[in-house]
């Protein structure tokens, strides 16, 4: 029987298995920010602990900085401490540290890729749950909890149970106006925000080959919002084409070898998964979000649907009370107060470039507050190289500085309570963007119409 691309990677990082239990995985490359490396490192400090390979951990600010004035002291006493906090352990063993202002600063789920740390075939891990992003390259990637963390800079592994397989399936040709996210979102609302819980995936067919690498990092970053542990997809030419020439990715004869063993990443033709779902690429829309987890979308033209007996009636009541609409509600037209672009889902170039190519000519709804928000410093350049930034001024937006932002209301972004956002970030839990603030997941396009008409807008009614 041939293995899955998903037992590939896996298997070839067991170190030692443990009889009726976990694996133990070798790890390959370890992402640290400010908030769950803390306690980490106070753990190997009380242990007499070093880091084992400082080499193999990379550690950037991101959570907890604001995204406007980064040149000054942060203001927040807490946020400031747990990003000087990581700089001083970062410093004690040797490790990296890409703070504000420094180029390679930005979103640890960002960086990762763009400088050619994530490559195919590695195992990945983050005190982050959307650490699942990484999977676009074909490596096996997921969040870990606080004392995993320490485990994994102290002995470069982790014990972990090994997941079922899921493969997602999805043939066709994509309608117009249809991204990534609207993939991604459409996929969660079949499956519910717990319908791949034990799995691990793999996204294959036709969708996701012509997907270009950051389109298929949204995919994966939202795995989990399905509650799968992580996403995948096999490497192929356009992931070698992103990677070559980048920072860390492998040069001159290590990068033939590396090529070499890269094409091998794929599932074998007759390797079995536990669980095989496919789509048709024509039935997915823009979607967007009417509840309170990514589940609960339908796609924007259509109304908020009736409760079935799928789920927890009192759940739905509960998530449509908080958001205030009601079942058999128009989505389309809806006033909306908040435009966000941006974090690890969808705070890259192409996603400033989606949106700067439906906003030109037009100007930004007197109504609404727009914050925009790369992902990274190299984000940010690109966006000044490429003229990007001269096409949102004249429409009214302004540019932030690369911070995770209002995704999670750890930072000063936050949306203010009873507010609407339509957001480009991957959840919408009641609080998330803010104490009260009522959370709409959508697109880059979705939220470029709606910035510009200050209301919920399919941006097939502007192109």
């Amino acid at each position: 029987m041939g293995k899955t691309l998903f037992d590939k990677v896996w298997d070839s990082h067991v170190i030692n298995k443990i009889d009726n239990g976990p694996d133990i995985l070798f790890i390959d490359r370890h992402f640290i920010h400010e908030v769950t490396s803390p306690v980490a490192f106070v753990g190997l400090k009380s242990r007499n602990l070093k880091v084992l390979f400082p080499n193999k951990t990379f550690a950037t600010a991101d959570h907890n900085t604001p995204t406007i004035n980064q040149h000054l002291p942060i203001k927040d006493v807490l946020s400031a401490q747990q990003v000087k906090t990581l700089e001083k352990n970062c410093a004690t063993h040797g490790i990296d540290f890409w703070g504000l202002g420094h180029k390679m600063n930005g979103i640890v789920h960002v960086i990762g890729p763009e400088n050619g740390i994530t490559q195919p075939g590695l195992t990945i891990v983050c005190g982050d749950s959307h650490t699942s992003t990484h999977g676009a390259f074909g490596a096996i990637a997921f969040g870990i909890g606080t004392s995993e963390v320490e485990m994994v800079l102290s002995c470069q592994s982790i014990m972990q149970q090994k997941p079922k397989k899921m493969r997602i399936t999805i043939d066709g040709n994509l309608n117009s106006c249809v991204t990534p996210k609207d993939v991604a979102i459409y996929i969660i609302s079949k499956l519910s925000s717990s319908g791949a819980t034990g799995y691990f995936v793999e996204y294959s067919g036709d969708v996701f080959k012509s997907m270009t690498m950051e389109g298929r990092m949204t995919v994966c970053n939202l795995s989990i919002e399905m509650g799968a542990r992580g996403g995948m997809i096999a490497p192929d030419k356009k992931t070698f084409e992103y990677l070559k020439g980048k920072e860390f990715s492998p040069k001159d004869e290590k990068w033939d070898r590396a090529i070499e063993s890269w094409r091998n990443l794929k599932s074998d033709p007759d390797s079995v998964f536990d669980k095989e779902i496919s789509f048709n690429a024509n039935e997915i829309e823009p979607m967007i979000t009417y509840g309170t987890n990514p589940g609960m979308a339908v796609p924007i033209s259509k109304e908020i649907p009736y409760f079935n007996d799928s789920g927890s009636k009192s759940s739905f009541s509960k998530s449509l009370e908080y958001m205030n609409f009601k079942e058999g509600e128009l989505m389309s037209g809806r006033k909306i107060d908040y435009v966000f672009l941006g974090s690890c889902t969808n705070g890259r170039i192409e996603d400033f470039r989606s949106f700067a190519n439906l906003i030109k000519g037009k100007r930004k709804a007197e109504n609404i507050d727009a914050w925009l928000v790369p992902g990274s410093l190299k984000v940010l350049k690109s966006i000044k190289d490429e003229g990007i930034l001269e096409i949102l001024k004249n429409s009214g937006f302004k540019l932030r500085e690369p911070g995770c932002s209002a995704c999670l209301a750890m930072n000063d972004d936050k949306i203010p309570a009873g507010k609407y956002a339509v957001s480009t970030t991957n959840r919408n839990f009641e609080g998330r963007q803010g104490p009260g603030a009522r959370t709409i997941l959508a697109s880059p396009l979705v939220a470029a119409a709606s910035a510009i008409t200050g209301k919920i807008t399919d941006p097939r009614e502007m192109i």
